[in-house]
């Protein structure tokens, strides 16, 4: 994890590397865009491009039959392909999706090499990485929901005001006979459970709903599409977040972006933490540059659609102050008003904001009561058991040692750890206050507190201090350790949304693969595969028309 004093920039910057040593888009104007973009394809990042977009094609392909898919498929029977489903198709399907997986995480890796400066002579711009971006996701857009059956939820909820069910009094089961496509979809353990999202993820299922009816598949790709904004926000937003906390942006955008973790999960897996967190990083950067009440506007925004992104408000207090504190200074005002006094006015600012956005989303809601009643539905979280929460892992431990029984000591560990967890938001709330950098980091304490402390943790939840963690300055290390548990995390859940984290084997395979990839981003062929054939290297830089190549790894 990052310091919030570091100011050096540990990761090598070859940014001042000649621009003949690699192919890159912003080269001669003579050659043309088509030229440079060819280049590009046939150099190292290229390569790791391709293959990324080879693995999106067959985690695509293998999840119709394989992925989180609806429990009657007329499109997959008219298309005479529902034997991907069974048997040996199934077989298949899973072995496409876990290739594609392996596929996409190499790519990465390798992307990462370039990006960390492992590759003398090599480089890769922004623009390069924003392009890699689209061209990971765009198989993904079309596949079904993968490693989670969340989007089915999501559509009935939107079902439900659609139909003037409110889904924070009601679970998904109240739908009937209204929509019976989109519930038969719906995992069974959130029939009756009410929705923990905000009034405007609601309204956007609401419209998705009214556009696309019964038809789940429409559904599902539409969903996508609206979280496509959120994708683009963090595409915004992270790099601008490195000039404020000293990381370098390419290093930021290829670790909280490209990662497979976000994109396999958040686009793949159609979770709303695409939206929620695009919005909060988006609306961070706004404040760091001076936009305070704008940063808030979108933050709050991002808490209508998901309550996480909350965390956030609290600490931009301290930078609006901050920045307060440096404007008074910048024009000889003399210092703050009393401490209190200014705490308390941003504070009211700040609160007055939040208020109207939450509560405008709210009204558009259209629901009569329980307006805010998806409060306290955010315990609902507390029927997902697995080895990825703290609370679980101490229960499961105080089992093996005493006779108690799960049920009563899950629900002490529990309660004992959000004690701790709040314990330690208010402690990161107060402790680093005293700059941007700070403040940010204090963020990031408070997410990696929330996802290791809360109830329940799901894979993606990581996505949420990831994205913060990577506009600062990281050390190799750091980024291979980040690396290894991005890849741990990725592997260890079914592409049907099951959990492998009770087969020994699959964690086994899980583990080994996360130690492979985070040695390899520090060396190539880690466990010396080549070793056989030492003078081939895949990986050499592509040798610039009319000059010699230019020096490859070791």
């Amino acid at each position: 994890m990052p310091t919030p004093d570091t100011d050096a920039v540990l990761i090598p910057d070859t940014a001042q590397h000649t621009p003949a040593a690699r192919p890159a888009l912003d080269g001669p104007a003579s050659h043309g865009w088509m030229s440079n973009a060819a280049d590009f394809v046939r150099g190292p990042a290229g390569h790791s491009a391709t293959l990324g977009f080879f693995g999106a094609l067959l985690i695509t392909f293998g999840g119709f039959g394989a992925g989180s898919v609806r429990r009657n498929d007329p499109l997959l029977e008219a298309m005479h392909l529902s034997w991907l489903r069974f048997g040996h198709g199934l077989v298949l399907s899973s072995v496409f999706v876990w290739i594609g997986v392996i596929a996409m995480i190499t790519a990465w890796v390798r992307l990462g090499r370039i990006v960390i400066g492992r590759q003398p002579g090599i480089d890769v711009s922004i623009a390069e990485l924003r392009a890699i971006v689209g061209i990971w996701i765009f198989p993904l857009i079309f596949a079904v929901p993968m490693f989670s059956r969340d989007a089915y939820s999501y559509l009935a909820q939107g079902a439900m005001v659609h139909f003037d069910i409110n889904p924070y009094v009601w679970g998904p089961s109240k739908l009937d006979s209204l929509s019976p496509a989109v519930l038969d979809n719906v995992s069974p353990v959130w029939l009756n459970t009410t929705a923990p999202y905000g009034p405007i993820f609601l309204l956007i299922g609401r419209a998705i709903i009214s556009i696309t009816g019964d038809n789940v598949v429409a559904g599902t790709i539409a969903l996508r599409l609206v979280m496509l904004p959120g994708l683009a926000l963090m595409v915004w937003a992270i790099p601008h977040l490195t000039k404020h906390l000293g990381g370098k942006p390419t290093t930021a955008l290829w670790l909280a972006v490209l990662n497979p973790l976000v994109l396999i999960h958040l686009i793949g897996g159609v979770h709303n933490e695409m939206l929620m967190v695009g919005l909060m990083a988006a609306g961070i950067a706004l404040v760091l540059e001076h936009h305070h009440v704008a940063g808030i506007v979108v933050v709050a925004i991002g808490v209508a659609v998901k309550a996480t992104a909350g965390v956030a408000l609290p600490f931009l207090v301290w930078i609006w102050i901050i920045h307060e504190r440096e404007r008074r200074a910048a024009r000889n005002e003399g210092d703050l008003p009393h401490p209190l006094l200014t705490f308390a006015k941003i504070s009211a600012l700040g609160v007055a904001v939040f208020a109207a956005v939450f509560g405008a989303a709210t009204l558009m809601t259209g629901l009569k009561d329980h307006q805010i009643g998806w409060l306290t539905a955010l315990s609902g979280s507390n029927k997902i058991i697995n080895w990825l929460s703290l609370p679980t892992v101490l229960a499961h431990i105080t089992t093996w040692v005493t006779p108690l029984q799960m049920g009563p000591v899950l629900n002490v560990t529990r309660k004992l750890c959000e004690l701790a967890m709040v314990g330690i938001l208010v402690w990161a709330w107060w402790r680093f206050r005293n700059s941007e950098k700070e403040a940010v980091f204090g963020i990031l304490v408070a997410f990696v507190a929330i996802v290791i402390l809360s109830p329940a943790a799901l894979p993606w939840y990581y996505s949420w201090p990831l994205a913060l963690a990577a506009g600062f300055a990281l050390s190799t290390r750091t980024l291979q350790v980040l690396v290894g548990l991005c890849t741990w995390l990725m592997l260890v859940f079914q592409p049907d949304g099951s959990i492998g984290l009770y087969n020994w084997v699959h964690v086994a395979l899980a583990t080994f693969a996360a130690v492979v990839a985070a040695l390899s981003l520090h060396t190539v062929d880690p466990l010396k595969l080549r070793a056989a054939h030492p003078h081939t290297d895949l990986h050499a830089p592509v040798t610039p028309l009319g000059g010699a190549a230019a020096p490859g790894p070791a």
